[in-house]
Order: C-alpha cells, then sequence, then structure tokens
C-alpha cells in the first residue's frame, strides 16, 4: 500500500476546511497523511486543525513562521512529506472518496510519474460533504488524455487539486518561489526533460468556483504572471514567450466559448 502525501495549504479557511479534511481522511485508500501548513490564519483555521489532529494521527498541521503565500505553505508541506506519492488539495475544495484509490491505480497502469484527474465545479456556498455529491448537471473540466511540456506553454491542463507525481520517481519537487502560477511552474520543471502526464477522465475532485470576478477578467489578470513564468522561470526568449502568450489567450478566448 503506497503512502500518498496530501499537501494542503491553509490561510483563514474555517468556513469550508473541515469539509476539505475529511474528504482526505475518508479515502477509500486510507494510507494516507494529510500535511497542513497554516499560513499565520488569524480565524479557527490551526484550532480545527489541532482537533482532527488529536482525532487521526493522519493529520499534520503545522504553523509557518511567517507569511508567505500558498506556494511557500505547500513547500513547507512537501518537505515533511513522507510518502511515495504527493497529491494537492486547496482548503476550500473536496476529493471523492475513491480519488485515491483510482489515480493511484492508473498512476500504475500508466507508468507516468505525474498523473491528474478530471474534476466538477460548484458553487462556492456548497455546503455539503464530498461524499454526499451528486452532480446534478454541475459542470466538468475533463482531464485530457496526455500532455507533453509544448503542449502545457500554451495551456495548464492540470487543476491542482487532481495532481498527483510519484517522489520515488522524480523525487521531492517543490514550487518555485512565484507570487502565482507556481503549480503550473512546477508541472513545467516536471514535463521540461520529455515526461508526459497523463490525465484519468473520471471526475473525482470537487472545486469550488468563487464569482468574485468574471472569468475574462481572471484570465486577464493572468497575463503578466504568465509572462513571467515564460520569460525568467522558463528562460523563453521574447519571441517564443509571445508565441507562448498568444497561444494561452486563443486557448482561453477558445475555451470561454464552449
Amino acid at each position: 500500500m503506497p503512502l500518498v502525501s496530501v499537501v494542503m495549504p491553509v490561510y483563514n479557511s474555517a468556513t469550508t476546511l473541515g469539509a476539505s479534511v475529511r474528504s482526505v481522511l475518508a479515502q477509500t485508500h486510507t494510507d494516507v497523511e494529510l500535511l497542513v501548513t497554516d499560513d499565520r490564519s488569524t480565524d479557527d483555521s490551526m484550532d480545527l486543525l489541532q482537533e482532527f489532529a488529536r482525532q487521526d494521527e493522519r493529520v499534520r498541521p503545522e504553523r509557518a513562521s511567517e507569511q508567505g503565500g500558498a506556494g511557500r505553505a505547500r513547500n513547507l508541506a512537501m518537505e515533511r512529506a513522507r510518502g511515495d506519492y504527493v497529491a494537492f488539495l486547496d482548503s476550500d475544495d473536496m476529493w471523492l472518496p475513491e480519488k485515491t484509490e483510482r489515480q493511484l491505480a492508473f498512476a500504475v497502469a500508466s507508468d507516468a510519474p505525474l498523473t491528474y484527474t478530471s474534476y466538477f465545479k460548484i458553487a462556492a456556498d456548497h455546503d455539503g460533504e464530498a461524499a454526499d455529491f451528486v452532480p446534478n448537471g454541475r459542470v466538468v473540466r475533463i482531464a485530457r488524455e496526455r500532455v507533453d511540456y509544448r503542449a502545457m506553454l500554451v495551456r495548464d491542463y492540470i487543476g491542482a487539486l487532481t495532481a498527483m507525481y510519484d517522489r520515488r520517481a522524480l523525487g521531492t519537487r517543490l514550487m518555485p518561489e512565484m507570487r502565482k502560477r507556481q503549480d503550473y511552474a512546477l508541472w513545467l520543471d516536471i514535463l521540461r526533460d520529455g515526461t508526459e502526464a497523463r490525465g484519468l477522465p473520471e471526475p473525482l475532485a470537487l472545486y469550488r468556483a468563487h464569482q468574485a470576478n468574471s472569468l475574462s477578467s481572471n484570465k486577464l489578470s493572468l497575463i503578466p504572471y504568465n509572462w513571467e513564468l515564460y520569460r525568467r522561470h522558463e528562460r523563453l526568449s521574447v519571441p517564443r514567450a509571445t508565441r507562448a502568450l498568444a497561444g494561452a489567450a486563443w486557448q482561453s478566448l477558445r475555451n470561454s466559448r464552449i
């Protein structure tokens, strides 16, 4: 039974944190450890985590010494990982009960060091438990069968709440210190040497779709971060970074019409 280290950053998430943690502890594959980094929350998040830890030794929370953002919080958790695999879940999202079991079997069958799945999008105010979820026509983001580095440059096909990588094959891979797009940068790091990521088309996770900004506004706000990713992290030339950014913009426009 491989051990799966689940990485969860937390900041002022007391209203959604309980359902997220319970969705991990309810996995049919029970050999998991939940590594939580509290990024100096000012609400009851850490108290809630400590109560979970008292009830279940698989929950391993720590409080960051200083606030550093979600990427740094994930890295602090990954540095404590003991598992054969590392998976990711944010403190407002959830997994369906068979997510870990189904994805582990898929990872072994496909011999892929990085895998991901489809996922449902749910309303931000959804207050149920993952195990009680019924689709009822909710939007599903379908996982592409496989992606390589070139494809990922123009679109991030991997939902972070579904991603899982094999530590035995890749070692512990941390996210670069960036303000945003750290998870996207990690997938590119893993795929840069010619590795392919494989997608399981089953929707096995629940993503809270917050509506604070429009889809187009969210996409536009990512342009400078994508440019930074292409130029500073991937070290692409200006022409190649421009082509990648144009491709990403086209993909966003195309998908917004679907």
